[in-house]
């Protein structure tokens, strides 16, 4: 798979077949490719949680909030929820700002899965507290994504930007849609 076809098929998928597993080795594997990335000034300040566990799951599950733009929708429901998650943590004894490093690491991430045959989605509307409840996270390790994994349930299709409306829909067929500025807009003649 080429990087453009691995960019373009790495969408933020909210649905999945629950049913099959993402195992820990596959956690693993993605959280690697986070590793060997770039981090600005080689700090490498990221930890990370792994979940493929069923009751695990659900509570990291009950900790995030779905899909914004999509106002009548809770988010996935049983059956087609994550079958892992990668919570990606900042290590506050090494850094207080984590600049970019933790969106590099989620892009790895989610290209991994991609070639995988995987899909997921970066997650920060997340419920801090109560997530760093549930998982026991001690008050050193800031709370900065939370990455969901399995095989996508859903069709992602791209769309161009119309009347400047950038926001993501479904169809009748829960097809997900979501525009992309055109680039000629994105690229500025200077």
């Amino acid at each position: 798979m080429t990087i453009l076809e691995l960019v373009t098929r790495s969408r933020s998928y909210r649905r999945f077949h629950q049913n099959q597993a993402v195992s820990m080795q596959q956690l693993k594997s993605l959280v690697e490719l986070a590793r060997l990335s770039p981090s600005a000034r080689n700090l490498q300040p990221l930890k990370f949680i792994l979940s493929h566990e069923t009751r695990k799951n659900a509570g990291i599950f009950s900790c995030l909030a779905w899909a914004g733009y999509l106002k009548d929708w809770p988010g996935p429901e049983e059956g087609e929820r994550p079958a892992g998650y990668i919570i990606v943590l900042g290590d506050t004894s090494l850094t207080k700002d984590f600049g970019c490093d933790h969106g590099i690491a989620a892009q790895s991430i989610l290209l991994g899965a991609v070639q995988m045959g995987l899909g997921g989605c970066m997650l920060s509307n997340i419920r801090r507290d109560r997530l760093r409840d549930f998982l026991k996270i001690p008050e050193q390790y800031q709370i900065l994504l939370a990455i969901a994994l399995g095989a996508p349930k859903e069709q992602v299709v791209l769309a161009d930007v119309k009347d400047g409306d950038i926001k993501y829909w479904r169809d009748a067929d829960k097809v997900h849609h979501v525009p992309k500025r055109p680039l000629d807009e994105i690229i500025l003649e200077m």
